[in-house]
């Protein structure tokens, strides 16, 4: 007897598959390490968030908790209002793909991603439909017969997407996994996954240490540092607006100038120019100011100098001294880099617009 009630097709309306997930002052700590320091985090219906951060910031930790792996020491996790906190892994409904494939060797790949039908009681017949629809779906129509070493990393990952999708999840959890994939691989997966999660319409956590997977994949994504949330933004915002100096040099490239904030905080001067302090500072005298490479400015002639470039195609980055011996990076087009050959004076500065400062570091 087939079970359609409790398993939606694959191709359910995508307002019907994504949910609300809430963190709700999350605190986890293994031993003297703390692994989350109350985190609050809302995850809006049919979002894609990346959870991006270095590795022991408590991104893992805090999927796993929504997945029901970890219990929290304090705090709560909710779906769509509910208070799955202490509901145990098998009764959430929540699909999750590890870094590690995690395909069961002894199955085909259309036993694999049935697996959870199987689990479900559903019929012969209708798993092996919705298996051939999800492998479809995953680009991977001609392999359900074929075994995981039988398979590339790449389609062994897709199988394991597939599986997880198999029972129509409201919440869709990656743990890194394109990591393991090489760069081709990772780039066509990445696209793969943004394609099914915003046709699925569903809710999609992303853990990844790698900040161009997280921009160019996520809604938003959520920086975290030392247990704790630093910013939540959609990426052009988050690279754009850093709300903090850690967001600002995790998420790209920084440049950090040595400069003097004023007295009453509003203002920093740098390389001889008086600019804008973005936000509230409560530093005063001498502070570091972050600058992006796309915002370094050359003139011919100066006291710095160039000392080497870095051809990236449409863009050349340039590695310019300061007097004081700080290394500058500058991000120009390649047909203007082409007037500073190492070796040249340069003039640096930065354009008329509001900048983060921060403590004194070591350059």
């Amino acid at each position: 007897m087939t079970v359609d009630s409790a398993v939606p097709s694959v191709a359910a309306p995508a307002a019907e598959a994504g949910a609300t997930v809430e963190f709700r002052g999350l605190r986890r700590a293994f031993g003297a390490t703390t692994a989350l320091d109350g985190l609050d985090l809302t995850v809006h219906p049919g979002e894609l968030l990346a959870l991006l951060g270095p590795s022991g910031c408590g991104k893992t930790t805090a999927l796993r908790m929504l997945a029901g792996f970890e219990t929290p020491d304090a705090g709560e996790v909710l779906v769509d209002g509910e208070d799955v906190t202490r509901i145990p892994a098998h009764r959430r409904d929540a699909g999750m793909v590890f870094q590690s494939y995690s395909l069961f060797p002894h199955l085909n790949a259309r036993d694999n991603v049935a697996f959870g039908l199987r689990m479900r009681k559903v019929g012969t017949a209708e798993r092996r439909a919705r298996a051939q629809e999800l492998l479809e779906l995953v680009g991977l129509p001609g392999h359900g017969d074929r075994y995981p070493h039988q398979l590339s990393g790449g389609q062994q990952q897709r199988i394991a997407l597939a599986r997880a999708l198999a029972l129509r999840p409201r919440v869709l959890l990656l743990d890194e996994p394109l990591s393991a994939l090489d760069a081709k691989v990772r780039l066509t997966l990445r696209d793969e996954i943004r394609r099914l999660q915003q046709e699925l319409g569903l809710t999609t956590l992303f853990v990844t240490h790698d900040q161009e997977e997280a921009l160019s994949l996520a809604d938003r994504v959520a920086v975290m540092h030392a247990g704790r949330l630093e910013q939540v933004a959609s990426p052009a915002e988050l690279y754009a607006r850093p709300a903090t100096a850690f967001v600002a040099e995790f998420v790209g490239t920084m440049n950090r100038v040595r400069g003097t904030v004023a007295q009453d905080g509003t203002t920093v001067e740098v390389l001889g120019v008086r600019l804008p302090v973005d936000g509230t500072t409560a530093l005063r005298g001498e502070a570091d100011v972050l600058v992006r490479p796309e915002n370094v400015r050359l003139a011919a002639d100066g006291s710095a100098t160039v000392t080497g470039t870095t051809f990236l195609g449409a863009a050349t980055r340039l590695t310019v001294r300061l007097p004081d011996g700080t290394l500058v990076k500058a991000d120009l087009p390649t047909h203007e880099a082409a007037a500073f050959p190492a070796g040249t004076g340069v003039t640096v500065s930065f354009p008329d617009r509001p900048v983060l400062v921060d403590s004194v570091k070591d350059h």
